[in-house]
C-alpha cells in the first residue's frame, strides 16, 4: 500500500475545511480530501446566508448572542457563543476581501436579510445561493496555494492514532488504497443527514467524520440534537428534499394549512418568524388537527418581480416542479436539515484526542444549543476552523522527527454487505426519531439498530463506499437513538423529582 505524508490533513472540503486550509500556515503541507466532486457538500446547499454583526450600528454581538440563546433554548455553550458572536466581523470581512459577492442595496450598502429567530436584519447574503457564493469564492482561492493539494473522490476509510499524530485509509475512484500520514488532523465532514428518508443534505452527508472520531475515542455530544426544517419542498421524489428557505419567510411569506389558512397565530407570538423547531413542531400539531399532511408556503402577495430576483435559484426550482412562487403557494413540509450536536471541540475545534480537530456540522461547538438560529451555521464553520488552523500554527514548529504509519490490512477477497442495510436505517430513524420522537419505538428501534451495527463493524466485508457509509449511517443511528432515550430518561426523571 502506498504511504504519503503530509503536516495536516482535512477531511471534508465544504466551508470549514476549505477556510481550515487557509488560514493555515503557507509552510504547511496540506492536504485536503474531498469524498467526491468538489463542490458536493452541505455548505453549497445553504441558500439563506451568514449571520454577523459586522458594519451596523444598530446592531451587536450581545443582540446576535440573545437571539442565539433564545432559539437553542439557553442550552447553548456561553463561552462559545461568545466568541461566534464576537468574531463574526473577523470572517465576514475576510469573505469580502477573497472576494465573496454578497448583495448591496442602491447606497452600495450591504444588504441584510431576516430570517426566523432573528431580532435584527443581520444576515448577509448573495441571492438564495449564498453557500455557493461562499464554497466557491474559498475552493478558488484554496486552488491557488502551493501548499495544499486537494484529493477528489477520495473516501475517508479509516484513521488510527499514531505516536506522531494519524494514518488515514483513503479509497480514491480508481480503487486504490493508499495510507496518509500527518502530524495533526481536521475533520470536517459535514452532517448526517442521508440516515433519514428525506433530507435537505447532499449525497455525501452520512456522518464519516462522526463515525471514525467515535471510533477513535473522540467524545460526541447531543447526537439526538437534529434540526428538522419546517418548509422542506414537499416533493418526496428524491431523498434530497429542495429547502425553501428562511429568507422567504424573512421576506414576509405566510405558512398555511390544507384549508389555506394561517395558524402559526395559534402556536406563538412571532408568528412564521418563529424559530426552526418551533414551526416544525407547530405544522406537525396543526396536522394532526386537521387530520392532513398539506401545508403551503404562500409569498404570492408580495411583489412578483421582487420575489424573482429575491429568490432566483428557489424561482427557477420551483418552476421545474411545477410551481410558479409568484402566482402558486409551495407545498412543503418538514424534513431532516441540521445537526447540532457532533464530535466535542472547545473553543479551538480541539478534541479529546490529542492533535485531532472538528469543524463544521460534524463538530460540537455548543453555540446552537438545542435548536440553530438561522444562518448561524456557515459563521460556525468559519469562526472555529480559523481558530483551530490558529492553534495549529502555533503548535506544529514544535513538532520534528518522521512520521510513523499504521498499517492497514485489506482483504481484497471479502464480500460486499448485503443490500438493504441503509434504507432499513433511514426507515427506523423516519419512524422513531421524527420531529417528535416516538417514545414508544425509541427502545426496540435502539435494539435493531445494535444488532445491525455490530454486524457491519465485526464483520468481515471488503471496505469500498457502500461500505464506509453504511457502517457510518448504523453508527451515527446508534448514538443518536442512544442519546435520545438517555435524554428522555432524565427529563423523566427531573419532572419526577419537581
Amino acid at each position: 500500500m502506498n504511504n504519503k505524508n503530509y503536516d495536516v490533513i482535512i477531511a471534508g472540503c465544504g466551508a470549514a475545511g476549505l477556510y481550515a486550509a487557509l488560514n493555515l500556515s503557507r509552510d504547511l503541507n496540506v492536504l485536503v480530501l474531498s469524498k467526491r466532486e468538489l463542490t458536493l457538500c452541505n455548505s453549497s446547499l445553504a441558500q439563506g446566508g451568514i449571520a454577523g454583526v459586522y458594519d451596523n450600528p444598530k446592531d451587536s454581538p450581545e443582540y446576535h448572542k440573545h437571539d442565539t440563546f433564545v432559539a437553542g433554548g439557553f442550552e447553548n455553550d456561553p463561552e462559545s457563543t461568545q466568541v461566534l458572536v464576537d468574531e463574526a466581523y473577523i470572517d465576514i470581512e475576510k469573505l469580502i476581501e477573497l472576494g465573496a459577492d454578497f448583495d448591496k442595496c442602491p447606497d452600495g450598502s450591504y444588504h441584510r436579510t431576516l430570517e426566523g429567530g432573528h431580532g435584527m436584519n443581520r444576515i448577509f447574503h448573495h441571492a438564495d445561493t449564498t453557500g455557493l457564493e461562499i464554497e466557491t469564492t474559498l475552493l478558488r482561492n484554496v486552488q491557488q496555494l502551493d501548499n495544499v493539494e486537494i484529493l477528489e473522490n477520495a473516501v475517508m476509510c479509516n484513521a488510527k492514532k499514531t505516536e506522531t499524530g494519524f494514518s488515514i485509509l483513503v479509497l480514491t475512484n480508481d480503487n486504490e488504497y493508499t495510507t496518509y500520514n500527518c502530524r495533526y488532523a481536521i475533520f470536517a465532514t459535514g452532517g448526517i443527514g442521508r440516515v433519514y428518508e428525506y433530507t435537505t443534505n447532499s449525497a455525501i452527508a452520512t456522518g464519516d467524520g462522526i463515525t471514525i472520531a467515535h471510533e477513535l475515542g473522540a467524545e460526541i455530544k447531543n447526537l439526538s440534537y437534529i434540526q428538522f426544517h419546517p418548509t422542506g419542498f414537499n416533493n418526496k421524489h428524491t431523498r434530497e428534499t429542495f429547502l425553501i428557505s428562511e429568507s422567504v419567510r424573512g421576506e414576509g411569506a405566510y405558512l398555511k394549512n390544507c384549508n389555506g389558512e394561517r395558524f402559526m397565530q395559534n402556536y406563538d407570538d412571532r408568528l412564521e418568524l418563529a424559530p426552526r423547531d418551533v414551526v416544525s413542531h407547530a405544522i406537525m400539531a396543526e396536522a394532526k388537527k386537521t387530520g392532513s399532511d398539506k401545508f403551503y408556503l404562500d409569498i404570492t402577495h408580495k411583489d412578483p418581480e421582487f420575489v424573482r430576483n429575491r429568490f432566483p435559484m428557489i424561482n427557477e426550482k420551483l418552476l421545474e416542479a411545477g410551481y410558479d412562487m409568484t402566482k402558486d403557494m409551495i407545498p412543503i413540509f418538514p424534513c431532516h436539515h441540521y445537526l447540532m450536536g457532533g464530535i466535542n471541540v472547545d473553543t479551538y475545534a480541539r478534541t479529546n484526542i490529542d492533535r485531532l480537530y472538528a469543524c463544521g456540522e460534524c463538530s460540537h461547538t455548543g453555540v446552537h444549543g438545542n435548536n440553530r438560529l438561522a444562518s448561524n451555521s456557515l459563521l460556525e464553520a468559519l469562526v472555529f476552523s480559523r481558530r483551530a488552523a490558529a492553534d495549529i500554527n502555533e503548535k506544529i514548529n514544535s513538532d520534528s522527527g518522521d512520521l510513523e504509519t499504521y498499517d492497514f490490512k485489506i482483504d481484497n477477497e471479502a464480500p460486499h454487505i448485503p443490500q438493504g442495510i441503509r434504507t432499513e436505517i433511514r426507515d427506523i430513524m423516519q419512524r422513531a426519531y421524527f420531529v417528535i420522537p416516538d417514545k414508544e419505538a425509541l427502545p426496540p428501534d435502539l435494539e435493531e439498530v445494535t444488532k445491525l451495527k455490530n454486524f457491519l463493524c465485526d464483520g468481515n466485508f471488503k471496505i469500498d463506499r457502500d461500505y464506509v457509509e453504511a457502517r457510518s449511517l448504523t453508527t451515527v443511528a446508534y448514538i443518536v437513538l442512544k442519546d435520545a432515550i438517555e435524554k428522555l430518561k432524565s427529563k423523566e426523571k427531573m419532572e419526577e423529582n419537581k
